[in-house]
């Protein structure tokens, strides 16, 4: 128990926990730090701490820990000097006729639903465990901080994409993003482009993606979203996506 040098609140307590099976790299083990108890981050609290690398898995703040390896790096969008590529307004124009509401964190089984759809399609492996309703609601409908579920509909009503985000002080956090795997058009990046434009409509400086790990296939189209920071050494650096460390 104690609380890393970079962080400032007065509150909480860190811990580290035991070794577990990666669930980025395989054959490694990871290892987390955690805040706790996790009920008292507060959304102001969850603010400073996701600026030190911290990142939201249901109610518990963490950061990686491992022992012998740092390949999980936090990235964050500067949304004010974004600006829509060639690819980017191909995607953004395809799926105008989207409309996006911005509902509670509540439980809806056209979400659900949707949800289950998703990890069948896109995580077989782990569909199992994952498209239980228990751990959906332990890993998207619980949390202290400020969170939202976006929801996508087509003209027709049909919903085709839930995001849930996290509202901090000085940004937006893309927590998690489910869409219908049937769909065309790349509905994943659409969701990632939506909340850059929100961010900058709401005056916020960042949108923070997570963790890019550079040795992980699933990761790479986070650094397509540039200009973008990383953070190592306890610090944000500006990324080059053409010499990326």
């Amino acid at each position: 128990m104690g609380k890393p040098n970079e962080l400032q609140t007065q509150t909480l307590h860190f811990y580290q926990t035991a070794e577990y099976p990666c669930s980025y790299l395989p054959q490694r083990r990871a290892r987390s730090l955690v805040a706790a108890p996790s009920h008292q981050v507060t959304t102001s609290q969850y603010s400073h701490l996701i600026q030190q690398g911290f990142r939201r898995s249901g109610s518990f703040s963490y950061k990686p820990a491992c022992t012998h390896c740092q390949a999980c790096v936090p990235i964050r969008v500067h949304c004010p000097s974004f600006a829509l590529r060639r690819s980017f307004r191909r995607i953004w124009r395809q799926h105008q006729t989207l409309k996006a509401t911005i509902r509670p964190l509540n439980w809806q089984t056209e979400h659900f639903e949707l949800y289950r759809r998703y990890q069948l399609a896109r995580h077989p492996e782990s569909a199992h465990d994952s498209t239980e309703r228990t751990q959906y609601l332990q890993f998207l409908l619980a949390s202290y901080v400020h969170s939202k579920l976006i929801e996508f509909r087509d003209p027709k009503g049909q919903l085709k994409i839930v995001a849930l985000t996290d509202f901090v002080e000085h940004g937006l956090s893309a927590v998690y993003t489910f869409y219908c795997p049937q769909s065309p058009g790349s509905l994943g990046t659409y969701s990632i482009l939506w909340q850059i434009q929100y961010a900058q409509r709401l005056g916020l400086p960042w949108l923070y993606l997570g963790y890019w790990i550079k040795e992980s296939s699933k990761m790479s189209y986070k650094t397509r979203f540039h200009p973008f920071q990383l953070y190592k050494n306890h610090q944000w650096v500006d990324g080059d996506p053409d010499r990326l460390p």
